[in-house]
């Protein structure tokens, strides 16, 4: 689509560019032009003479241009959860924070949001996604309260529609009183996507079913909301091969391990991804692989809840499409996707394919395009050619944290967290010198602290 004749253009030049493209073309001294929300041209010197309607050009000098990276996996209610159960495993941690996390309201939804998505996009996120699936009666507009935070801060976004219906009565780990009926749970789901999901090129916000995973969720509500996913054209999502636990579970309960299960309720194929997908045999990988089913892939959260090291190497080899997750804050503290560039190489190079697992730019093209085309957005995102929005990022590498770092991509990857100096969505600048132009950060630290003070509270008296 040719931009019209009054596009407004931005310009930036004398950057070092990672493309991220199938080629994995870079210039190390190039440009950017940008026509309203789409990338116009990009190339190595100077941009084109003679372009018409300018109205910003940056100099780029000391940085590095990449994709906008995107986050596939997150809990952002988790954001005001922070810091607890610090020594546990997966089902041990859930267990002692699921009463906690079945008392959340509306606002609590909505600062946890705020919170989450900002950590995000001050460090280059320019697509976030959410896994929310904690749905407590008469808790208000959760859904409604989250989307509204992402619009607000100006970040491309994906609601993962979550739901929970195996509480511990049914050998469950949810309290009873945190889960919703079958039924409910896929009413709730219709009328989000219905609400909200837009398929539009370009999209600011998207829906996917999501059933939280197989130790929350009745095999009926896998079955049906895969389903109902399809029915409305829209991606799946949940939690799969997490732990050693998750998988002996599976065999127990349902005489089968998780991908045989996820396959049997419909749960392969390319509209879906899943988030961990630790513990995968030969078999496993080969089914994702079959079937174009996607990966978030989340290091640290892995690490923090001693969950293991994913086969990403092995994945990558086989096809599987694999992005970068934060997951929750309740087991990624820091809440951040740019350091997870970094740890996921370093954290796979501790397995089977040592210093050969990843390099620096497989690890990026796993932030950027891996992700886009885990949330099926690779015609639009994740890459930065012409005829793609307009979602990139400037990383600063000229301080003395990357100055003797001479190739920018194993600055960025290896180095230290780099400064953003500017990060745009859809062609607007969201930040500028690490620090969020739409909304104030300090009320929301404010904002944060209160509810993670008020939820305590609550949670404390039962």
């Amino acid at each position: 689509m040719a931009p019209s004749a009054a596009a407004q253009r931005i310009v930036i030049e004398n950057c070092a560019i990672a493309t991220v493209d199938a080629d994995d073309t870079e210039y190390a001294s190039g440009y950017l032009v940008v026509a309203d929300n789409r990338i116009e041209s990009i190339g190595a010197g100077r941009a084109p003479e003679g372009l018409e309607n300018v109205v910003r050009r940056i100099d780029g000098t000391g940085h590095l241009v990449t994709p906008g990276l995107v986050n596939t996996h997150h809990h952002f209610y988790q954001w005001i959860t922070r810091g607890l159960a610090t020594d546990h495993n997966l089902f041990n941690w859930l267990v002692a924070l699921y009463p906690t996390w079945a008392r959340i309201d509306e606002q609590m939804g909505r600062v946890a949001a705020q919170g989450s998505l900002a950590m995000m996009a001050r460090g280059g996120v320019t697509t976030a996604m959410d896994h929310h699936y904690v749905y407590p009666r008469n808790a208000g507009d959760l859904s409604g309260a989250i989307i509204g935070a992402a619009s607000e801060m100006g970040v491309r976004f994906t609601l993962a529609r979550g739901s929970m219906d195996r509480s511990k009565k049914d050998g469950g780990l949810p309290p009873d009183f945190a889960v919703e009926t079958l039924d409910g749970a896929l009413s709730a789901t219709a009328e989000t996507v219905d609400r909200f999901h837009d398929a539009s090129f370009g999209s600011m916000t998207q829906v996917a079913v999501a059933p939280c995973s197989p130790f929350s969720v009745s095999t009926e509500l896998m079955k049906q909301g895969a389903e109902l996913a399809r029915s409305k054209g829209v991606r799946l999502h949940t939690h799969g091969s997490e732990t050693v636990e998750e998988e002996q579970f599976c065999k127990e309960l349902f005489g089968m391990g998780p991908t045989d299960y996820f396959e049997s309720t419909g749960w392969l194929g390319q509209d879906v991804w899943m988030a961990h997908c630790v513990h995968m045999n030969d078999s496993d990988i080969a089914a994702f692989a079959r079937t174009g089913t996607g990966v978030a892939h989340c290091p640290s959260s892995n690490a923090r809840l001693a969950a293991g090291i994913a086969r990403v190497p092995d994945m990558l080899k086989a096809g599987v499409p694999v992005g970068l997750g934060v997951d929750g804050t309740a087991s990624n503290e820091s809440g951040e996707l740019h350091t997870e560039l970094r740890n996921a190489l370093l954290i796979n190079r501790l397995g089977a394919h040592r210093e050969a697992a990843l390099n620096a730019r497989q690890a990026l093209r796993l932030g950027t395009y891996g992700g886009a085309q885990v949330l099926g957005r690779a015609a639009e995102i994740g890459s930065l050619e012409a005829g793609k929005l307009a979602d990139f990022v400037l990383w600063k590498l000229d301080t003395l944290a990357h100055a003797s770092i001479a190739d920018p991509v194993t600055a960025l990857v290896f180095g230290a967290a780099a400064p953003v100096t500017a990060s745009f969505v859809n062609g607007k600048q969201i930040v500028e010198d690490n620090r969020l132009l739409t909304v104030d950060e300090d009320a929301i630290a404010r904002a944060t602290r209160d509810e993670a003070q008020r939820l305590a509270r609550i949670a404390a008296q039962g």
